[in-house]
């Protein structure tokens, strides 16, 4: 992957004023309770030195624009409105042009080429009501990166505002689905960026993937294939595409207690990458395991005669979440590492499935089904409190967390007369700002990367 380099120099100096001087209030996004009310902020076209790096320029705002429009957090100004036409990005507006306009904040940049054929984007944010420059970036990338440049100047403005990290820079894994000639469902994984660019297949239609995970490095993937006929996790590289079927299962049992024709689902990476948490069929039924990728050694975590699934790390790497059946119905257990100590964290009516802890440590989510519907949820991740549901839906599966733990994706279905329509949706944590993902089909199963190196 060829890597961004952010400088960080002299132009941040330049021009600065010092917020705190002011008895005014510095900008700020709340984003803890959900936004009605998006901020303001005007994007003119970043400026460029010709006409090629002036249409780049225009590119990178389209991008940053639709970046932060997606979050709900931002309402992009109208450039119709615009009164100032930005000529050099290191004067200091007219900030009564962009007050006048409403505009709270005032996105301004500009796309130079260099003598080496990299591009250089420079940019500033300021806040027209104090009239402080927030910040000053300059990124140095080949020019075909320019949208990835794009992703990590909405990061940066994300940031600034809202005091977290921002999520623009990531790519997302899901399950693309259709049809084959004869009628035969088709499930390939598939990657694109986190606004829907870019996409491509990693496998073809010869066999059926499910239930992608990253890696905490955003190189690898495991997921579930149905190429030996039975459920088994395969280990994907990105980077080389190179795929390896894991441990014993689909017919493959060299493992004492594995069950030669059993299912290996849904596997997890630990926080630092080295092991995987995954439900392996035993002869008992299915349990919780840890695979060590360093060792290839097979650990056994629990042994109950119930089906113990889907198991997902604290960020910490010392507690699992799964579901089990053992107290009758499908509910949410948390237990440490080592499998000891497993305790109950989820007592409502329903089957609580899918359990996904955020990369934040609060709070766990998890899709629910009662009296015939689905809900998205998430819980305090020791059990206190109250359930909080976000979505109810025909059909709700597969979370995943955004890497700063604001936002999630989901599989959602929906009856058509052809059967059910799946598709990817976001959502923020408030139950805010759902939105379909564009990937040009039926999709589900999404798997959010990190931020991007």
């Amino acid at each position: 992957m060829t890597r961004i380099f952010q400088l960080v120099t002299a132009f941040i100096a330049s021009l600065m004023v010092v917020a705190t001087a002011s008895a005014q209030e510095p900008l700020r996004v709340d984003i803890t309770q959900g936004n009605l009310d998006p901020l303001p902020i005007a994007l003119p076209d970043f400026i460029g030195q010709n006409e090629d790096t002036a249409d780049r320029g225009a590119d990178i705002t389209r991008v940053v624009t639709n970046d932060l429009a997606s979050s709900g957090l931002f309402a992009p100004v109208d450039p119709a409105a615009f009164i100032e036409d930005i000529e050099n990005i290191d004067l200091r507006p007219r900030f009564a042009d962009w007050r006048v306009i409403n505009a709270s904040a005032l996105l301004v940049g500009r796309v130079t080429e260099q003598a080496d054929g990299r591009l250089l984007v420079a940019f500033r944010l300021w806040d027209t009501r104090l009239e402080d420059q927030l910040l000053g970036v300059q990124y140095v990338t080949a020019p075909e990166n320019w949208r990835r440049v794009a992703h990590k100047v909405a990061d940066a403005v994300y940031q600034r505002l809202t005091g977290e990290a921002g999520y623009f820079d990531t790519r997302i894994v899901y399950v693309a689905e259709g049809r084959g000639v004869e009628g035969e469902p088709i499930h390939q994984l598939a990657i694109m960026d986190q606004d829907g660019a870019n996409p491509s297949f990693l496998t073809d239609r010869s066999y059926m993937a499910l239930l992608p995970n990253y890696s905490p490095s955003a190189q690898e993937i495991t997921y579930v294939s149905f190429l030996d006929g039975q459920a088994t996790t395969y280990l994907y590289d990105l980077e080389t595409g190179r795929q390896e079927a894991l441990f014993a299962s689909g017919g493959r049992g060299t493992v004492s207690g594995i069950d030669p024709d059993g299912q290996s689902l849904s596997a997890r990476f630990s926080p630092d990458g080295t092991r995987l948490a995954v439900s392996v069929e035993t002869r008992s039924g299915h349990d919780i395991h840890l695979y060590d990728l360093r060792t290839r050694a097979l650990s056994r975590l629990t042994q109950h005669p119930a089906d113990d699934v889907e198991p997902s790390f604290s960020p910490d790497g010392e507690q699992i979440v799964f579901s089990s059946s053992r107290g009758g119905g499908s509910q949410l257990y948390i237990m440490n590492a080592d499998g000891t100590d497993s305790r109950r964290i989820t007592f409502g009516e329903g089957r609580y499935t899918t359990p996904v802890w955020s990369p934040r440590g609060d709070l766990i989510a998890f899709t629910k089904q009662s009296g015939g519907m689905f809900s998205l949820g998430v819980v305090r991740s020791d059990g206190s409190g109250i359930e909080r549901i976000l979505f109810e839906g025909y059909y709700v599966d597969t979370p995943a967390w955004s890497p700063n733990g604001r936002v999630l994706l989901f599989t959602r279905g929906e009856p058509r007369a052809n059967g059910t329509r799946y598709e990817i949706w976001s959502i923020d944590l408030a139950g805010f700002n759902l939105r379909r993902l564009a990937t040009g089909g039926m999709a589900s199963d999404p798997a959010w990367s990190p931020l991007i190196d």
